[in-house]
């Protein structure tokens, strides 16, 4: 009764009741993840100042850069463990769990070396002013050095959340998250330690969230269960993981260097700009929560299903996933919009009239970033549930190839050639809706064109003469469906 409880087969039941109550838990874990990465910047605002602020919030674009190739392959191995698990082979399954924790020992102490050696040139080619340069070498270095951890509780969470188990992951995180806060307090409010401290909390709260998922991972009944034993490479599972992780690895890769491009762009208005681009992240965070929950679930949903050759309840639930991660973003992002000037300045003291100028200068500037983007979350959705029923589908490099042309190339240009002309950081904020709508565009052609998406039926009697299983047959299959249509 306990498994059942927290593992939740996608296969059988009622479609939407099934998929929202996996999407649930993933939701509320990005919520606690998004609270305790504002409670960073709240606590640090306010005790701290504009300056620290500056330096804190500026990390999403570098970290993502960073982690977000390795946590990309980590959503391509859950793939593969998902297709296996709803196909019933538990022996390739388990290899495949194995072959993914130890690439993902290996990507974090990797990423732990680079991080550390790499943070102050990368900052520097970020155009981060001198003023916050010292304290964003601090914060990032630390931080970095808690890579190992950022990566083995990442591939475990795809490892749970791709059997089902969207539940410890959700109950792990709000421990951490309430941990990261209570640190925070301490060391940054407390003990007055500086932007370090604030790295250190967020390091320890994210060790402690992998060390939980790993005993849970080691401790459970269930199939999925890991041996330290058996952690090693598989070659035939180390190249499906890479064949389905590497497009989403590379896609994250790409798209953080162009917002990175796009944040030394910001940095060059200054700290202030810095900062109230920053908050306004922060609070964009929250509509990001909907589409990570229902894009993230609709990866293991298509997996799963697919690999029981259950082609009908893919695409009821592919409809389903996509209307709730557009209905739930833009009712976010029209609260966002309403409330944008308060939300800002929850990030930064208001009370030191030395720093008045600056801190009106963050609220405006955040909240001019807020009512630029928010009222477009709902294109944001749409492309990144299309892209999660593409991987899920064993399609990973579709949304690599339109997010890399969207979201990378097309909007570093923009940017490069508008910014030359006009002297506006809202040039730059406009080239998120921008390029959210066209991939959006193209998306949309792709899901009503293509074959995979609306004729499951077609490929149903050809995939039954060769069933789902062994890894050549997989190879096989997904092959034939990469070949252009």
């Amino acid at each position: 009764m306990q498994a059942e409880a927290t593992r939740r087969t996608l296969t059988e039941g009622p479609i939407r009741r099934n998929l929202f109550l996996f999407a649930l838990p993933i939701f509320l874990s990005n919520l606690f993840q998004q609270l305790y990465n504002s409670a960073d910047s709240i606590i640090v605002g306010r005790f701290l100042g504009g300056d620290a602020l500056a330096a804190v919030s500026s990390s999403g674009n570098l970290i993502f850069l960073m982690v977000g190739f390795f946590n990309g392959t980590a959503v391509g191995a859950g793939v593969v463990i998902a297709r296996y698990f709803g196909a019933k082979k538990y022996d390739e399954m388990r290899r495949a769990i194995h072959t993914d924790l130890a690439f993902g020992l290996v990507a974090g102490i990797f990423l732990t070396v680079a991080g550390v050696l790499l943070t102050p040139v990368l900052l520097r080619l970020m155009n981060t002013p001198e003023e916050v340069l010292p304290q964003s070498i601090t914060y990032f270095r630390i931080y970095f050095y808690g890579s190992l951890a950022v990566v083995l509780y990442n591939i475990s969470v795809g490892i749970l959340q791709a059997v089902g188990d969207s539940r410890h992951p959700l109950y792990y995180l709000i421990f951490s998250a309430l941990l990261n806060v209570v640190l925070d307090l301490l060391f940054v409010g407390g003990f007055k330690m500086g932007v370090g401290s604030a790295a250190a909390a967020t390091v320890i709260s994210q060790a402690v969230s992998a060390l939980l998922c790993l005993v849970q991972l080691l401790r459970t009944k269930e199939v999925y269960r890991i041996s330290l034993k058996k952690i090693r490479f598989h070659k035939d599972m180390i190249g499906q993981i890479l064949r389905f992780g590497l497009p989403s690895g590379v896609q994250n890769s790409v798209i953080a260097l162009a917002n990175v491009v796009v944040q030394s762009n910001i940095n060059v208005f200054g700290s202030a700009a810095m900062a109230g681009n920053g908050s306004y992240s922060r609070v964009e965070g929250f509509a990001f929560l909907p589409i990570t929950s229902f894009s993230l679930s609709l990866t293991t949903f298509i997996g799963q299903n697919l690999g029981a050759k259950k082609f009908d309840r893919a695409r009821s639930g592919a409809r389903f996933g996509i209307l709730c991660s557009v209905v739930m973003a833009e009712v976010i992002g029209v609260l966002i919009f309403a409330l944008a000037p308060y939300l800002v300045s929850l990030f930064i003291d208001r009370s030191d009239p030395e720093q008045a100028l600056q801190v009106e200068e963050i609220i405006r500037i955040g909240t001019r970033q807020a009512r630029t983007e928010a009222l477009f979350y709902f294109l944001l959705a749409y492309s990144h549930c299309i892209a999660g029923i593409c991987r899920g589908a064993g399609k990973a490099t579709v949304p690599m190839i339109i997010m890399l042309a969207c979201w990378c190339l097309i909007r570093i240009v923009y940017i490069s050639i508008i910014v030359r002309f006009v002297d506006d950081i809202s040039v730059i904020f406009w080239a998120y809706p921008l390029t959210w709508g066209l991939s959006s565009a193209i998306f949309l052609i792709y899901y009503l064109k293509s074959d995979w998406v609306h004729a499951f039926e077609r490929r149903k009697a050809a995939e039954n003469a060769a069933p789902v299983g062994s890894e050549e047959e997989i190879v096989a299959e997904e092959a034939e469906e990469e070949r252009p249509e």
